[in-house]
């Protein structure tokens, strides 16, 4: 039985990216939403296995979204991952207290 999975970024190429690497690699079912709002709605009307959501999302970030999703009785358990090439000093103490299933960054050679 396949899972589903919902990518949340406004970065088309890096959405599509994504889901071209688990359609190839994985046997999930993917959904795309370009939008915090259009990813809050399809998480809510349908079941996700797992979501991997954007922190940078210009219509509401994603701790914003993460905390609507935690609202929600169909979305509070699923696991989030987020993922993020642009992280803050700040942002960090705030991923520290989210209770998510996966943090991934972009590492800087050196650094």
């Amino acid at each position: 039985m396949s899972k589903n999975i919902l990518i949340i970024d406004d970065e088309r190429d890096l959405r599509e990216l994504v889901q071209l690497s688990l359609n190839c690699f994985t046997d999930w079912q993917v959904s795309t939403a370009a939008t915090g709002a259009e990813g809050v709605q399809q998480a809510i009307a349908q079941s996700f296995d797992a979501i991997l959501l954007d922190i940078s999302i210009p219509d509401m970030d994603g701790f914003q979204v993460f905390e609507q999703l935690r609202t929600y009785p169909t979305t509070q358990t699923t696991p989030v991952i987020l993922l993020t090439a642009k992280v803050q000093s700040n942002d960090r103490r705030r991923f520290l207290n989210m209770d998510v299933a996966g943090r991934s960054e972009e590492r800087r050679v050196g650094k």
